[in-house]
């Protein structure tokens, strides 16, 4: 179990990352402003350079999602902080290692359920190409 130094500097750390990619989603969505887009499309002439501008702005988008997704994990976590579950296995209750917390803090699954979670659903994650 955490104690209360490394749950604090575990805080410190996600607090950071998300104000980190709450910058950098500004930044791309300032970088990503409608008059970009109107001088990318002003340079479309074909429909093979349209494929291309419309795979431009989907990977500026999926970059963004990734964002929200991960501050909506951070957001999780910093909940189990407050509510004094952080650092304990949603499946199993157990304790989630300290090192695995370092390398990823918005952990909320032991080594081994985190493994069981991937194998059961990684197969029903939708369509792919």
């Amino acid at each position: 179990m955490l104690n209360e130094k490394q749950t604090r500097e575990f805080k410190t750390t996600l607090d950071k990352r998300f104000f980190e990619l709450r910058e950098e989603i500004r930044l791309e969505l300032l970088n990503s402003d409608d008059q970009h887009f109107i001088d990318l499309a002003g340079r479309v002439h074909d429909s093979g350079e349209a494929s291309v501008a419309d795979v431009l702005v989907d990977l500026q988008l999926a970059s963004i999602d990734r964002h929200i997704q991960e501050i909506r994990d951070i957001d999780a976590a910093l909940m189990r902080i407050a509510a004094r579950e952080y650092g304990v296995c949603v499946n199993c209750d157990r304790a989630i290692t300290a090192e695995r917390l370092k390398v990823f803090p918005t952990a909320k699954r032991c080594q081994p359920c985190q493994a069981k979670h991937e194998r059961l659903y990684a197969s029903k994650s939708g369509p792919s190409l």
